[in-house]
């Protein structure tokens, strides 16, 4: 990845404003991470990422349900993946100096969750804007 690690970028705009969104707001609680901090703000933001990112999976799942995704129950199963590594970090991160957890969001956002959005998600695009399109009245009717 060329990237520097959770930093945003345009190319993660689908024009689906409530998935880009949550999306931009995952990558900004990761980039709290940098710099200095003390136990409790990063364990406190460490568990609010974690809420978030159940958050944003819960509805992007009803979005794809909405729309008759027909690859939703794979997708889900990618995401419950991604809770299980941010459980694990949770469990681990007692144990952990501050670098070492940041070392470890670095890598679920800018490298598991990147690469999510960019493959996975990315699949998912023409069928959600389709459907929003036509519920706004905005695809030409048959």
């Amino acid at each position: 990845m060329n990237e520097p690690l959770s930093d945003w970028s345009e190319r993660l705009l689908f024009g689906i404003d409530l998935i880009d969104a949550q999306h931009k707001q995952l990558f900004d609680l990761a980039a709290t991470f940098e710099g200095n901090g003390d136990d409790i703000r990063v364990m406190k933001t460490l568990a609010s990422l974690s809420t978030y990112v159940v958050q944003h999976f819960r509805e992007e799942e009803a979005l794809l349900e909405l729309c008759g995704y027909p690859k939703l129950e794979a997708h889900r199963e990618l995401h419950r993946r991604f809770r299980t590594m941010i459980v694990a970090l949770l469990e681990d991160a007692r144990q952990m100096t501050l670098d070492e957890i940041a070392a470890r969001v670095h890598y679920l956002i800018n490298g598991w969750f990147y690469d999510h959005i960019m493959v996975a998600d990315l699949d998912y695009v023409p069928l959600v804007r389709a459907h929003l399109a036509a519920a706004a009245g905005e695809a030409p009717a048959d």
